[in-house]
């Protein structure tokens, strides 16, 4: 599998392509900007969303779907909101038999549904594997050592898959659980969010390690409802993505979370943005399944309670460091 195409031209599907390229593969990637796809053909740069960075001679990009139709893998890089409508253009480009690698993380707010789950409804036939991990796109782009988890119910594919995407400074981690590998990566959106709000109050570094080992609880709780395996989420793409994206403002998330914490709106922090942060999206989807199935989720209720329930910042950490006290496991 060495041509491969890559859907979504943000910083993290771009840094995906300039993998797959150096990997030694031949890479069309997909983006809605017209700005975008000129400037990787043109300049080899993406200075929009990832700048200061040259792209291989063997990437290229491309904004019609069909350009895709020979690709013999695809990486799904659309942020999680968008991969629906995405897919259902892709069903119409591409043949059945071509494999999908998720890379986006998140649920899908309107329906409460896995990435996973959304492809079976619109391309239930293409084999599906998650790319998931501790990840920074720039990081990634520079060659810096990183590692991920790629998860698939087909062992042979995510194989095959490695073999496309590893070097040795991008080190993949094989598994059979696709769950647990989508909902580590979900979670820490929503636990980075309130990472970045201990931060931006100045909360103190006990406050947030206390927090991000709570956090964990909460993802494995969750986790272990939807069918996860409890130690997917002790590996990459649970702990390791939770520790990364909640100790650093390079997090889109953290970075939202450290303006609320410093008093800015969410409506003006929004306004302000051209990125995505996936955890604000999937703060209401997750505390929504977590109210309905009693799964005991304080930080992420919080979040949500903040970012789309209009409550007070300090109300909230107030109640949540009001909790009864209880046994920690």
């Amino acid at each position: 599998m060495k041509n491969i195409g890559v859907i979504g031209g943000g910083a993290w599907g771009t840094a995906l392509a300039i993998t797959a390229a150096k990997a030694g593969g031949t890479v069309t990637l997909w983006a809605r900007e017209e700005e975008v796809v000129s400037d990787i053909n043109k300049d080899h740069q993406n200075r929009i969303f990832l700048p200061d960075v040259d792209l291989p001679d063997n990437l290229s990009a491309t904004s019609d779907l069909g350009d895709l139709k020979d690709r013999e893998m695809i990486l799904m890089v659309a942020p999680a909101q968008f991969v629906r409508p995405v897919a259902e253009d892709l069903a119409k480009a591409i043949p059945e038999n071509i494999p999908i690698v998720l890379c986006a993380k998140g649920i899908e707010q309107s329906t409460g549904k896995l990435i996973t789950e959304v492809m079976a409804d619109v391309m239930p036939k293409n084999p599906l594997a998650v790319l998931s991990g501790p990840t920074f796109a720039i990081e990634v782009a520079k060659g810096l050592p990183s590692a991920v988890t790629i998860a698939s119910k087909y062992q042979q594919l995510a194989g095959r898959i490695a073999d496309c995407l590893g070097r040795p400074t991008f080190r993949p981690y094989l598994s059979r659980d696709v769950i647990g590998a989508e909902i580590g990566g979900a979670v820490k959106n929503v636990l980075a969010v309130a990472c970045g709000i201990v931060e931006g109050r100045q909360m103190g570094d006990n406050a947030r390690a206390a927090l991000i080992t709570r956090g964990l609880a909460e993802m494995i709780r969750f986790g272990e409802h939807k069918g996860a395996d409890r130690e997917t989420m002790m590996g990459l793409c649970g702990l390791g993505d939770l520790i990364l994206t909640c100790s650093s403002p390079q997090s889109r998330n953290m970075s939202l979370g450290m303006a609320l914490g410093q008093g800015q709106s969410i409506k003006d922090i929004m306004d302000g943005r051209k990125t995505v942060a996936e955890g604000y999206h999937t703060a209401s989807i997750l505390a929504k399944i977590a109210d309905e199935n009693n799964i005991d989720m304080p930080i992420a209720k919080g979040v949500n309670d903040i970012l789309h329930g209009g409550k007070d910042v300090e109300m909230v950490i107030t109640d949540i460091l009001n909790r009864p006290l209880t046994t920690e496991i």
